[in-house]
Formats: structure tokens, sequence, C-alpha cells
């Protein structure tokens, strides 16, 4: 397959464009422009169904897809680290104050050298879009030149990406070696990396888009967070950081502000509608209130949580309060770049939760009653539900929104998913693929209609070689 803007795409669709429910059209017709958006979604029911698709084969703009494939939505990645690719599946052995001194701090340190930042931002884009993530909110480093890479990279692939560059100066928490060298260092290098983005030669479509980057309270002072706030709002631009994630992060901002952690990012204005707070475990009632008063989201990422917050995000809570929630993998907190695992983590931690894990206590005193969740909300914070967070037309099949899609072949050789004769309903068949595809499953991935991943991709811009 190949570049479908201007195409007509007929086969079975999967979605979750709202929560609790999922949508699956077992034979339809997707038109898409030729800027990559989906214009009309018709179903075989649909008595304008038979003509739509003799006047797309006439016009030679139909393409059909295999009928052991589905079409599921690109995944939204709410959470990455982006150099901390490197030590995927490693080194989680330390609390997160320790890991990020032992660990992580020297390895993004690295990323003064640009020709190294070159060739792990290349490998994790790559890897990111054969796992069928289409849009990634990402961390980079300190360093201009590096972070400038990741911009590159996204473009030069095709995947949607929103792109920060780390703003981190705080003595008390930073290492000589690795931090921004004043308050000065810290905006101006933001002010620059959001001037590469937006003027970016390969850019005019806004698939990469700038975010304000403080890492979290600790690692910036309050000059920092208060100036990196007023950058946020002269350009209109998304901020990402860490909010209440661990124990020891939620104390140390009270200790360092006398304010809990959520509190003290709105006293300085960093909680805004564009505003992605990642984790946010140990928010509490109060918190969310205002969270969601500030209508700012929140990327939930179960699989570090079980690592480093030694605790569960209070799903479903946030949810019956209108919070704005989506996934994360958190590379590398997380050991996962596949946001299935984030999936399948999200229901397993929910039911945890719900349930209780301490064998000495009785049933009814060990675990918090409702708070469980199933594989079809998964589906939707991993896919629509990101899309609202960071206001952007992805994650569902509707009118209007870009075409960032993924085709599963359910009978990839390879592949790990095994349909067999009795399978129940579609909703059982969707449940086996979220749960059991692997990249094999993959053969395909587009980006506003691109073809950007898969086994015979070819480039971002749609040609064959």
């Amino acid at each position: 397959m190949t570049d479908v803007r201007g195409k007509t795409l007929v086969g079975r669709f999967s979605h979750a464009p709202v929560r609790g429910a999922v949508e699956t059209w077992t034979e339809a017709l997707v038109a898409i422009d030729h800027d990559g958006l989906l214009v009309e979604c018709v179903q075989r029911t649909d008595p304008r169904f038979d003509q739509m698709l003799a006047e797309a084969e006439s016009r030679g703009s139909l393409v059909r897809t295999p009928s052991t494939s589905w079409i599921l939505p690109g995944f939204v990645d709410l959470h990455i680290h982006a150099p901390q690719y490197p030590q995927l599946g490693s080194a989680l052995d330390l609390p997160l104050e320790q890991w990020l001194d032992h660990y992580t701090f020297p390895l993004e340190a690295r990323f003064a050298d640009v020709e190294y930042a070159e060739a792990v931002y290349s490998t994790l884009v790559a890897d990111l879009l054969a796992a069928g993530t289409t849009t990634a909110l990402m961390f980079a480093t300190i360093h201009q030149e590096a972070t400038r890479a990741l911009v590159d990279s996204s473009l030069d692939r095709g995947l949607r990406a929103l792109v920060g560059k780390v703003a981190a100066d705080d003595e008390q928490q930073c290492p000589d070696f690795y931090r921004d060298a004043s308050v000065a260092a810290a905006l101006d290098g933001t002010e620059a990396l959001i001037d590469y983005v937006r003027s970016h030669r390969k850019n005019q479509e806004k698939l990469v888009l700038p975010v304000v980057t403080p890492r979290f309270v600790p690692s910036c002072t309050d000059e920092t967070l208060s100036g990196l706030a007023a950058l946020a709002a002269r350009y209109d631009t998304h901020v990402q950081t860490h909010c209440s994630e661990s124990d020891w992060a939620e104390s140390y901002v009270q200790q360092r502000t006398g304010y809990r952690d959520a509190e003290y990012l709105d006293t300085l204005g960093l909680l805004t509608p564009k505003t992605v707070l990642a984790h946010s475990v140990f928010l509490s009632e109060t918190d969310m209130d205002l969270v969601g008063s500030r209508s700012s989201g929140i990327a939930h990422c179960p699989l570090s949580n079980a690592y480093f917050a030694n605790a569960v995000f209070p799903l479903r809570a946030a949810l019956r309060k209108g919070l704005h929630v989506g996934l994360g993998t958190d590379i590398s907190g997380g050991p996962s770049l596949s946001m299935r695992d984030a999936m399948t983590m999200t229901v397993t931690a929910s039911r945890m939760l719900d349930r209780g894990v301490d064998p000495a206590l009785s049933p009814e005193e060990r675990g918090r009653s409702g708070a469980a969740e199933d594989w079809r909300t998964a589906f939707h914070l991993a896919t629509a539900a990101g899309g609202e967070v960071l206001d952007l037309k992805v994650g569902a099949f509707v009118p209007g929104y870009a075409f960032d899609a993924q085709l599963i072949d359910t009978a990839a050789e390879g592949g790990t998913i095994r349909m067999f004769a009795d399978t129940a309903s579609s909703d059982a068949s969707l449940a086996k693929i979220l749960y059991n595809a692997t990249p094999a499953n993959i053969s395909e991935v587009w980006v506003a209609g691109r073809s950007v991943a898969g086994r015979d991709p070819g480039p971002a811009d749609g040609t064959r070689a």
C-alpha cells in the first residue's frame, strides 16, 4: 500500500471515539482528501455505499484492504523521554531520585554529542511508528542541537510529534554536568527551540509542535518556572511536566514551596488547557478539581507508576471528575514503548486498585471498590482521548480528523494474533488484537494519509523508490 491522500479505503474499521464503547464497521468506505483529512465514513448499510464504491473504483482511487485486516486509529503517546530510549527495559532497580542521579542524568548528558542524538532519535522514531504510535509528546534534553535532531527525525520519518527542550537549572537537584547554566539559558533555549520548530522548512503542515518543558518543580528554580509560563502564554504552546509522580517528588515540592505540586504549578501559570501533567498519581480531590478547572490534561503512565510511584493512579475517579486523561509509555521509566502494553497495564492496574493486593486483608478491606476499567476504556485513552488532551483532531475516524491509522493483519506471518472460527463477536476479535498484536501484525501505518511504516512503507512523502 502507499499514500492514501485523495483515496478511498474500503475495509473493516474500529475506533473508540467515546469512553466505554467501541464502534466497528465490518465493511466501510473512508474517503481521505489530499491533505490527509477524513472527508466521509460510509458503512455498507448506507444506501450510498455501492455508488461511492463504484465511483472510487472508476476513478482509480479505491484502496482495498485484505479481508484479514482491521484498520485502527494510530496511538497517541502522551509521555516519552526520547533520550532515555537506550536504557529501555533496564535500570529499573532504584527509587526515582536515585534512578535519576545514577542512570538517567548521565545518559541524558551524552546528548551533548549530536551524532549520538541523531542515531538514537532516528531509531526511536522509526520504532514508535512501527509499533503503531502516530502521535508522540516527547521530552528531549537540555541540549539545543540534540533537541533539534529529534524535531528533524520526526519530520523526516513522518511522526506527528510535540517536542520540548528540557529546562532544568536548579543546582540543588541537577548535577553540575547536566543542567542549564542559568535561568537565561533555560528560557532562551526554550524560545530558540520554539522558533526552530515553527520556522522549519519541512514543517509547513505543522506536523511537529514545540512544547515548553520544565522537567518538574524539583529541577527548576522559581524564576525559570515563571519564565517558562510566560513563554507558553506568549507563544501559545503546549506545556509538559511531571506532577505528583512519587512520594519523594510530592513531599519535596511541599517542603520547598509550601504548596502541593499541582497548586504550585498553578500559582506560576503553568496549568493551562494545553498543559499535560505526567503521572499525577498522588493528586488529591482538590488537586483534581483544580486541574479540571484549568482544563489541563493527565498522561497516565501505568507501567512506570509500578516502578516509581509505588501506588496506582485512581483512573476512574479522575474520569468521573471529567478530567482529560490519556496514556503514556514513559520511556524509559516504563520498560516498553508499546502502547498496547500501556493499555494492558491500564486495565491491570485499575483491577488491582479495585480488588486490592494485600492478601493479609479481607476482601472487603483489600481494595477500592469501583476502580476497575476495561479494555474499551484503555483503547479510548490510547487514541481519541489522547487527541483530546492535546487538542488535536486525531485518534478517531471522524470527518475533519487526520487519517492517522494502522492496518493490522491478523494473519501476518510471524504475528501473534490467533483468530478461530468460533470467535464470538467483533468486540472479542478487537480485544484479541489489542492484547495480542505485535509489530509483525502491523502491515501499514499512516500519518495524515502518508505511509510512514510497515512492511513496505516508503518515504514519508508517499513516494516510492
